[in-house]
């Protein structure tokens, strides 16, 4: 048992939740624009960086350009553009020395209730500490004006994993991705990884290569992805920052990855039998001879209707090639003594199993939200610019890109909410709240077909039709609304409650 011990209320204007890629990044621009505001960034684990932090599993790398996928207002200065977690978080580390965040993190602080009071205008966060050496658990109250969530779509506790018939009977060992255990030796193993995500294309080829390699690594996938093999480096981007210094080569790279990312997606989309033909003409060339490759990879959907896998310097195809990963297509029956039974009847040998099955989705850590007394029910509401949420007084959320970089969508969020701030106190409000117009048509803010957006559908916020509630997906078209105007008749704006007495009760009005 141990002990808890209640702490005294603290007062915030500003408190954003999770010191991830977003969390970082939103201090960042918030202290620097927003300097006359208090802010506070909660994270509950006990270092930042969130999914680069949380994630062990050999391998685990980035599937975008770091020159997208890093900050605006930090250059990255790593040769590779495809990165692995380690450099990621240093290159996060780097961004809170630079900014001196250390003063506003508070690490081992999990948010686990959330109440807004539209008397004080404030909301009322429960939030559990712990002390590292002693294990004692402190209860703390944290009132703030704003929250900003950016605590990510899925749950950290735990990943997916169906159910497998027989599982217990394998007498070797099972791994989840989401839990790697530390120090595991695979090194002359048969291993199958079940699945044909990111990460199963990332953890295949490097648990097959290298000191400590498998004897031999196998893919198991129920329905094929569609993989591109790009440069780990972009030569072009070291060529423009040597040209144009890091700074300028930085911002150069990044416009140009931007628009190229979008001209990939978009032409992927609008002539999905080409985008197909051209992947499949490439996997062919990478392939080793006679390679089925329309078994293998040629999925039943069209590109990007999940997201497209990466392969740096083609290493998923090159492990092929040489013999030291395959692939096999096929369901999952049971697990035997010795390894996997197949629906086709053959068995997989293996004395390790990888169950890269995907991610459970969750927002917000699974805390509730209450508002005036209610708790709300987060798949209820509609997103308003991807950010603001309908019903939910000063609350922002950080969900990025699926379909291009993530921290591009973030970083136009932060801009958007400074002006929304500075919108706000430049006419004395203190609260806003999108209203949703009734009856407005809604679909999934997920414009995916993958299995983990399809099983969280019902826990996830919806998305309109037409803007503002449509979650756009592009990056030029969020910088066009998001650096637009700021209000819109969708917004009610309220005073405080000081200033509402003075004028006599009236609080809220549209913009």
């Amino acid at each position: 048992m141990t002990a808890e011990v209640l702490d005294a209320v603290e007062e915030f204007d500003v408190v954003i939740i999770g010191a991830g890629i977003s969390g970082i990044g939103a201090a960042t621009y918030f202290s620097r624009e927003l300097p006359d505001k208090s802010l506070v960034v909660l994270e509950a684990r006990d270092n930042i960086g969130g999914t680069w932090d949380l994630f062990r599993y050999p391998g685990i790398r980035s599937d975008s350009d770091l020159h997208t996928f890093g900050y605006e207002f930090k250059p990255w200065r790593h040769e590779a553009a495809i990165a692995d977690a380690p450099l990621i978080k240093e290159y996060l580390q780097e961004a809170v020395e630079e900014n001196d965040l250390e003063r506003v993190l508070r690490l081992r602080h999990r948010v686990v209730g959330s109440e807004w009071s539209s008397a004080d205008s404030r909301w009322t966060l429960t939030v559990q500490t712990s002390d590292p050496a002693t294990a004692e658990t402190r209860a703390k109250t944290i009132r703030a004006g704003w929250v900003f969530a950016a605590t990510g779509y899925y749950r950290y506790d735990e990943g997916f994993s169906p159910e497998f018939p027989g599982r217990d009977d394998f007498e070797g060992r099972i791994v989840h991705p989401q839990h790697w255990p530390e120090g595991l030796d695979y090194s002359g193993k048969k291993v199958v990884v079940i699945g044909s995500g990111a990460t199963a294309i990332t953890l295949a080829p490097a648990m097959a290569t290298g000191a400590g390699a498998a004897r031999h690594v196998t893919m198991l996938q129920r329905t094929p992805t569609y993989v591109m093999a790009l440069p780990r480096v972009d030569r072009v981007a070291l060529a423009l920052t040597k040209l144009l210094g890091d700074e300028r080569g930085y911002a150069v790279t990044r416009f140009k990855n931007i628009w190229v990312d979008r001209a990939v997606v978009k032409g992927l989309r609008t002539f999905p039998k080409a985008g197909r033909a051209l992947i499949r003409r490439e996997n062919i060339k990478r392939l080793p001879k006679g390679f089925d490759v329309d078994k293998h990879f040629n999925p039943p959907y069209e590109p990007w209707d999940q997201r497209l896998c990466l392969a740096p310097d083609g290493d998923f195809f090159d492990a092929i090639k040489e013999g030291r990963t395959s692939v096999v297509t096929d369901a999952v029956a049971r697990f035997s003594r010795r390894g996997i039974i197949l629906a086709s009847g053959e068995e997989l040998e293996a004395d390790v199993i990888v169950t890269a099955t995907g991610l459970n989705l969750q927002l917000f850590d699974g805390m509730p939200i209450v508002v005036d007394g209610r708790q709300v029910d987060i798949a209820d509401v509609l997103c308003y610019r991807g950010m603001l949420l309908s019903g939910i007084p000063n609350w922002a959320m950080a969900i990025g890109y699926t379909t291009s970089s993530w921290t591009l969508k973030v970083s136009l969020m932060c801009r958007y909410f400074i002006d929304l701030v500075r919108h706000m106190d430049a006419r004395g409000y203190e609260t806003v709240v999108p209203i949703a117009p009734s009856g407005t048509k809604h679909k999934p803010v997920m414009d995916l077909q993958s299995g983990y957006a399809k099983r969280g559908e019902k826990l996830l916020p919806k998305q309109g039709l037409e803007k503002p509630w449509r979650m756009a997906m592009s990056y030029p078209e969020d910088a066009k609304a998001l650096r637009g105007p700021v209000a819109d008749e969708h917004l009610e704006f309220g005073a405080g409650r000081a200033a509402a007495q003075q004028s006599g009760g009236r609080r809220a009005t549209r913009a």
